[in-house]
């Protein structure tokens, strides 16, 4: 039990996930000083340096992704150095802000002010590569369609799609947050690795014969931490090669076909491995994290859909005359094979001219792009119908027992002591949110010229011919969730540590702009300082700004915007078949 905190644990009314009893204490102390000085510097400091990473390197052919854990390991040092050098005398704060004395050193270093640092630094890094979602809408305008946008409309365009999910996490809170029943997996493993940076585990007297001798879990997590740091100089620095080490090519390196079946950079990566971490966790979640089953799925998966199905569809049925463009490719194509020709079919209102994309032709895609579209088609019904038939009875049960539940279990009664964030503050970020986004999207319409391919696919049908409102629509219908979902785990994660709700509240609002402002500082500078950023055949073949997410989304601009489904999906396309 933490000195001085509140302790609840009896078993009627201990959690009755398994899991979470066995991960989460249930202790408290609420006496522990939360807003400090030092959480608010180094937590801004954390955000700005992480937004800034992951925008930098997003641009990279492998992006490397600083992740929440990374801040929890650096920021734990430094709180302890704050903590011994800042001085503790008291000072009065002005009455403006509500008077009264205040330290900038009010005591030791505590695991509450570490996760509010955390989740500063996370609050604006929902999507995978780790910044705003909407700042691909400003890479391609500037990058592809080499057109211009004003900073401040792209900065209330990423603005309002982060903080639109901001206020649906708020309205969602009393559901899948406070009920026992509804955990979450991942939240745990942050848990755990608090504790494992705080909690000082029983020193084992007994001799190693007896099982005694072992090596504590901090002390394992600093050797594992040093040797990764160590190890990254070698990919990373000293032998990049060891990145993507594809022996096949080696050995028949005059071989087109070996080629396209070794390449682990621009084919199947048939044998092909790596040798550096940043190449495997680029653009998934670290396979560290998450279960066995669920990595051995993915390979599964991975396996059937590379080495069976692209190469029978390319070397065995010619499919959509698959043999005139590279099998592994996000570009899109011509008919004879040639690089499509985009800007010509794109007039001064940013919509498709027709008569230039007649003289054009047809969009043509690499045999691994098509399919994967309609691999994502297959799956937006697939994932209903195994969700339903799999885990229905187990979704309906745990909702039924959240709602039915009427006793609070050990951490909501622990929480309960702290005053809650008021539901109206975000339904006003919700409202205002909301607001700001119509007028963005309307009045200055001609200044901002999971769900995603299903986004993507309705505004692609009510406005066909105009990529950067299909775009807009996707970033709005897609992020706003993705961002209500990052926001809620970490809401679980404050829960689970029990952080006053108000310092939540405040935390993740503040970092999420800031986040974003970063991020689309970053972008506007490399933009304007990297030559032929993003344009894979303007630069040096050693260049690593390549751009790979933001060429996938000014693909998916054009695919679902410019030229619309209707004419690549539907009755006057090439893949209908795939629809």
């Amino acid at each position: 039990m933490i000195p001085g905190g509140v302790a609840e644990d009896d078993d009627d009314d201990a959690s009755p996930i398994e899991e979470v009893r066995m991960t989460v204490p249930t202790t408290d102390d609420p006496t522990l000083p939360v807003w400090t000085f030092r959480m608010w510097t180094l937590g801004l400091l954390s955000c700005v340096l992480m937004s800034f990473l992951n925008q930098f390197f997003s641009y990279r052919t492998e992006p490397i992704i600083v992740t929440q854990i990374t801040v929890q390991v650096v920021s734990l040092p430094l709180g302890h150095l704050l903590a011994r050098v800042l001085p503790t005398r008291r000072f009065r704060a002005p009455a403006l802000l509500g008077g009264g004395d205040f330290s900038l050193n009010p005591g030791p270093f505590n695991m509450k002010e570490h996760v509010l640092i955390s989740i500063f630094a996370n609050a604006g890094c929902a999507f995978g590569n780790g910044s705003a979602y909407a700042v691909m809408i400003v890479d391609i305008i500037r990058a592809f369609y080499r057109r211009s946008i004003s900073f401040f409309a792209a900065w209330l365009l990423i603005i309002t799609t982060q903080v639109l999910g901001y206020g649906w996490a708020g309205l969602m809170r009393r559901y899948v947050v406070e009920p026992a029943h509804m955990w979450w997996p991942g939240t745990l493993v942050q848990v755990s690795l608090f504790r494992a940076l705080h909690e000082k585990e029983e020193e084992d007297d007994q001799p190693a014969a007896e099982g005694g001798g072992r090596t504590s879990r901090a002390k394992f997590f600093l050797v594992a931490l040093a040797g990764s740091f160590l190890w990254y100089a070698v990919p990373g620095y000293l032998a990049p090669t060891l990145t993507s080490v594809s022996w096949v090519c080696w050995i028949f390196s005059k071989s087109v076909t070996a080629q396209q079946l070794g390449s682990g950079m621009r084919g199947l990566g048939l044998g092909a491995f790596t040798l550096d971490w940043t190449a495997v966790s680029s653009f998934l979640f670290s396979p560290l994290v998450s279960p066995f089953f669920a990595t051995a799925n993915i390979l599964a998966g991975f396996v059937l859909f590379m080495y069976v199905a692209v190469p029978a569809a390319y070397w065995g049925l010619d499919l959509y005359n698959a043999r005139r463009f590279p099998i592994f490719s996000s570009h899109l194509f011509a008919f004879d094979g040639k690089g499509y020709d985009i800007n010509a079919i794109v007039n001064d209102r940013f919509e498709i001219d027709m008569d230039a994309y007649q003289r054009q032709g047809r969009i043509n895609m690499s045999t691994f792009f098509a399919l994967s579209y309609g691999l994502s088609f297959a799956a937006i019904a697939t994932t209903v119908t195994h969700v339903a038939l799999f885990h229905g009875k187990e979704i309906y049960r745990r909702f039924r027992a959240s709602r039915r539940d009427d006793r609070p279990d050990v951490h909501t009664r622990l929480m309960s002591k702290y005053q809650d964030a008021l539901g109206w503050w975000f339904h006003s970020l919700l409202a205002l949110s909301a607001a700001v986004s119509l007028v963005l999207c309307t009045v200055l319409k001609k200044e901002t010229p999971g769900l995603n391919v299903l986004s993507e696919y309705v505004i692609g049908l009510i406005l066909p011919g105009k990529p950067i409102a299909n775009v807009c629509f996707k970033v709005y219908g897609y992020m706003s969730m993705s961002q209500a979902v990052s926001f809620l785990a970490d809401f679980k994660l404050g829960h689970y540590m029990k952080i006053p709700p108000k310092s939540m509240f405040l935390v993740q609002l503040v970092g999420t702009v800031v986040a974003g402002t970063v991020n689309l500082g970053v972008a506007y500078w490399l933009l304007g300082s990297v030559p032929n950023i993003c344009q894979d055949a303007l630069l040096p073949a050693d260049s690593p700004w390549t751009c790979p997410s933001d060429r996938v989304f000014f693909d998916a601009s054009l695919i679902w915007g410019l030229v619309g489904p209707r004419r690549i999906f539907g009755p006057l396309g090439n893949y209908g078949a795939l629809n």
